[in-house]
């Protein structure tokens, strides 16, 4: 069995070990095993059930691991995305005050064009259409979006009428995201694996001590049940019947395709996969996690895609398919300890934002900010994203701006016939989301 498995995933040519492998897997799970507890939290303000969500969350995540270790044999973990799930609870739901079961058919039905456009390659077209600086763009501007909505959900900022946001008030409750802050920021710093899942339990600790978090009766207990959104999504397809609906599954499919496609160059660079700037395997690396978004759906979560914590893993020596499907497994353990998702408040996840918020926008750094013609664009997504509160607005600035900006400076040429496509289909999303 040894021999087969390291025949399989070619351990000695990774010049790796199976003991490594399954290390790098648990530091990969400890890394990001926060969106356990972070998912149900976003997405229950949908008024989504918090406890089919957690369910959701990790059979969807040990799913697409599992997909993409037995598959692409990459060492990179999948899980319901963060941003897009904001965006699915407070733009669609909340935002739009469309219902959550509507919301989830509109994943369902972006993953089943996910998988069209994977089997036709129409995905790899469209990654080697987008410039290299967009991407960066809108992953760091999902990075702001997320810490904005952590510093918001922590109490640190508050709505103004004044300015429209303000500093909070530093009592009670907001004091344990502070804490959580500082705690997470260090170990980060001092690169200490699982970092950000240490801080939340760190600020969880200091909760229940004080007196500000209510214990839990019990640590383990079954899982919760899947029932209130198991396969809602399919009996709810025939609800997407208006230009509206249609908008948001493009938006979904759209945000989940760049954050996807950009976290995946990222980590294969980090891993030394890339070959004359080409991703091997690309293909069954995104169609195992289109496969797992389809499941998401299904089970009765957000868009599942690639993470970047993954990257944690990859830094211990990671370098197969092993790894991810280790953090499967552990994924399938974290199912029986739903009953921590009571002491798991706003104020313990909100610094898991932000410092994740951090992590995404470091790739800002790979944008050509001294050519306005491509940094005027990329600010507009970057900025558009905090602002507007809203992924899919930044996004659509952005794209607006560049075919603009580049024929202004006389380079028409570069941009291409699919970029140009982009600008007119976000011209009409703008236009269909103001009427």
């Amino acid at each position: 069995m040894k021999g087969k498995i390291n025949s399989y995933f070619e351990l000695d040519k990774l010049n790796t070990t199976v003991k490594r492998e399954i290390l790098a897997g648990f530091t990969t799970f400890i890394s990001m095993a926060y969106i356990l507890f972070v998912n149900p939290s976003v997405l229950g303000a949908s008024g989504m059930d918090e406890g089919a969500v957690f369910t959701a969350t990790a059979l969807a995540s040990a799913l697409g691991c599992v997909l993409m270790g037995v598959l692409a044999r990459y060492p990179i973990a999948t899980a319901p995305a963060l941003g897009i799930n904001a965006f699915f609870a407070y733009s669609v739901c909340i935002g739009m005050g469309i219902r959550w079961e509507t919301a989830l058919a509109g994943v369902f039905v972006a993953s089943l064009i996910f998988i069209v456009i994977t089997i036709f390659k129409l995905r790899e077209m469209i990654i080697d259409a987008i410039p290299a600086d967009l991407k960066y763009a809108i992953s760091g501007g999902i990075g702001l979006f997320i810490a904005f909505l952590g510093l918001s959900e922590g109490g640190i900022i508050v709505a103004d009428k004044s300015t429209l946001v303000g500093l909070g008030s530093m009592t009670g409750t907001t004091w344990l995201t502070v804490f959580g802050l500082i705690v997470t920021a260090i170990l980060l710093v001092r690169r200490v694996p699982g970092g950000i899942f240490i801080g939340m339990v760190a600020t969880t600790l200091l909760g229940l001590v004080t007196g500000l978090i209510q214990a839990p009766t019990q640590i383990i207990s079954a899982a919760p049940s899947l029932k209130p959104t198991f396969l809602v999504a399919l009996k709810h397809v025939k609800d997407i019947n208006t230009l509206q609906l249609w908008v948001v599954v493009l938006t979904f499919l759209l945000v989940t395709f760049f954050d996807t496609a950009g976290t995946l160059v990222g980590l294969a660079n980090q891993a030394g996969f890339m070959k004359d700037n080409k991703m091997p395997r690309v293909g069954k690396a995104l169609a195992s996690d289109s496969t797992a978004m389809l499941a998401g759906s299904l089970f009765g979560t957000s868009p599942v895609g690639a993470y970047v914590e993954s990257s944690a893993g990859i830094a211990v020596g990671g370098r197969s398919g092993l790894t991810a499907i280790t953090t499967g497994v552990f994924f399938i353990f974290g199912l029986f300890f739903s009953p921590l998702l009571s002491v798991v408040t706003s104020q313990v996840t909100a610094p898991a934002l932000i410092v994740v918020g951090v992590l995404m926008a470091q790739s800002l750094r790979q944008i050509k900010w001294d050519q306005l013609e491509i940094a005027i664009p990329s600010f507009l997504i970057l900025i558009g994203m905090p602002l507007t509160y809203s992924i899919s607005d930044g996004i659509a600035l952005g794209f607006i701006f560049y075919p603009i900006t580049m024929v202004a400076a006389k380079r028409g040429k570069e941009v291409s016939p699919i970029m140009y496509g982009l600008f007119f289909v976000f011209i009409g999303f703008m236009w269909i989301l103001n009427v």
